[in-house]
């Protein structure tokens, strides 16, 4: 196992001029030995890049990859010891479960006794004892995919895993188990395992910490609970939650922050820059008060869906549509509605110039 530190960019195009250039933004990262991390973004936004990086599949066109304070930026996969899934199953289909298990150790010349033991140990864990002897190729996907899954995490010396959106063949049904077995594996096994996904139930179930990437830029690397709660960044606060973070543009003057029609009264001990400020509230923090409330505003209900164990409304204020998960007993609402939305309080975030202030 490896701390793997990241000092680097990279273009794959020659002589890059501009931000838009660049498959990744220069970014200086550390992934800690034995840690849970997701690299977590939509689709273009650099993190399979990233992945292969650290794997040595690609070469950065700036700055080094160190594992453990050495340089590893030109040594091939082999020689850092990677291991690394892929997002389709990579296996041989004429061996059995057991053989495609063994095969990576077989490589490193291990004991035969050792290798069975391993094997036998992961095999468990992947709960597919039963079907060590069968041929991988009348497997269902999702087996397949978990002999790929195993035989990254078979041997036991590996610095790190690596898995490449591993489940997007898995039945919806399925992953939620896979998921919570990789992270009973990681619990055993204390390996370094990073997960690329685009994914946030994969990413937040599954890692420690989450890299949030757009762009070619990690915008935020934090626990969870920190993405959800506190998003550095305007796009954490979209890209996190179902639905994500409301936002609200103001402007904050010496008598407090004007918001459309109203003059909201910032919480208390709350000082912020003068000038132009978005406020963010998540839709499960936005509740509805009585009317004129101190830190509300006056939106009108455009829609009401019931899904069962809660009610989400969606209310039009200032040309800006705001979500809020309320309790099934709103459901009296009715779109045309005036509800009055409590936007501003201690869970309330501000952002300036997307980025959070402090």
């Amino acid at each position: 196992m490896a701390r793997i530190q990241l000092d680097l960019a990279h273009a794959y195009r020659r002589d890059p001029k501009q931000d838009s250039d660049y498959a990744l933004l220069p970014l200086k990262m550390t992934f800690e030995d034995g840690g849970a991390y997701a690299l977590l973004g939509p689709s273009g936004c650099g993190k399979t890049t990233l992945l292969n990086i650290m794997s040595g599949l690609v070469t950065p066109s700036q700055g080094n990859v160190k594992f453990d304070d050495r340089d590893v930026t030109q040594e091939t996969p082999q020689q850092r010891n990677i291991a690394q899934v892929f997002q389709f199953p990579v296996i041989y289909d004429t061996m059995t479960v057991a053989e495609n298990l063994a095969f990576p150790l077989r490589n490193r010349k291990m004991p035969k006794e050792q290798i069975a033991k391993r094997v036998g140990e992961i095999a468990e864990m992947l709960e597919m004892s039963g079907q060590l002897n069968q041929r991988a190729a009348g497997l269902a996907a999702d087996a397949k995919q978990k002999i790929s899954l195993g035989r990254g995490l078979v041997r036991p010396d590996v610095s790190a895993v690596l898995f490449d959106e591993p489940l997007t063949v898995i039945d919806p049904h399925l992953k939620w188990q896979l998921r919570r077995k990789l992270k009973q594996i990681h619990h055993e096994l204390k390996l370094t395992l990073i997960y690329v996904t685009h994914d946030q139930v994969e990413a937040l179930t599954f890692a420690d910490q989450v890299v949030v990437m757009t762009r070619g830029r990690a915008v935020q690397v934090g626990s969870p609970a920190d993405l959800f709660e506190r998003p550095s960044h305007t796009f954490v606060g979209h890209f996190i939650g179902s639905p994500g973070m409301n936002f609200l543009l103001g402007r904050v003057e010496a008598d407090g922050m004007h918001v459309g029609s109203r003059t909201l009264s910032l919480p208390m001990g709350r000082v912020l820059p003068m000038g132009d400020t978005k406020l963010g509230i998540r839709p499960e923090y936005l509740a509805p008060v009585q009317a004129n409330t101190e830190g509300a505003v006056p939106a009108t209900v455009v829609r009401i869906q019931d899904v069962g164990t809660h009610v989400m409304l969606s209310a039009d204020f200032a040309g800006t549509t705001l979500k809020a998960r309320l309790s099934a007993d709103t459901a009296h609402l009715s779109p045309g509605d005036t509800v009055w939305l409590q936007v501003m309080g201690v869970r309330t975030c501000f952002y300036k110039n997307e980025e959070i202030v402090a």
